[in-house]
């Protein structure tokens, strides 16, 4: 059986390093690497795209990162109880036409006692930025530890 500590029910430091985790992980762009979080079947909802399945949400990440390029995200915790977490989060991307994004978004996250992700409800809005507007330049990858947070960051 795969588990994926920490595991519920979460405390505050277990919450934050299970957030820290995922925005590794994410950070990779490595949708067979990331689906791996995810129950055999995870419930999504990411904008209007639904996946029911850990195999609809690896081809959603794999989608995802095909078109979102340069893609550097930052998530930080905003509450947890028991085996639920909440997060906000920022990332920065392009298109291959060159325009620069940051999008913005909240997400509910929902374990199984395994620690796998059962369900993930993302709501996520894109703000066109200039390229000389980023914030997030580290190279492609983790997210260094001591490159600032959102909160840090103003965001």
């Amino acid at each position: 059986m795969e588990t994926r500590p920490p595991l519920p029910p979460f405390t505050k430091e277990t919450a934050i390093q299970k957030v820290r985790l995922a925005e590794d992980g994410w950070n990779t762009r490595d949708a067979a690497k990331v689906a791996l979080a995810y129950t055999l079947d995870t419930k999504w909802r990411n904008r209007t795209e639904f996946a029911n399945s850990r195999t609809e949400a690896h081809g959603f990440l794999d989608r995802k990162w095909k078109k979102e390029l340069d893609y550097r995200l930052i998530k930080e915790l905003w509450a947890h109880d028991g085996n639920r977490i909440a997060v906000r989060y920022a990332y920065e991307w392009h298109d291959d036409a060159g325009n620069w994004f940051r999008s913005y978004g909240n997400e509910n996250w929902e374990f199984r006692p395994d620690g796998l992700m059962h369900r993930r409800y993302a709501c996520i809005n894109d703000m066109p930025i200039k390229e000389s507007e980023r914030k997030f330049h580290w190279p492609l990858g983790r997210r260094p530890d001591d490159h600032p947070g959102l909160s840090e960051l103003g965001l």
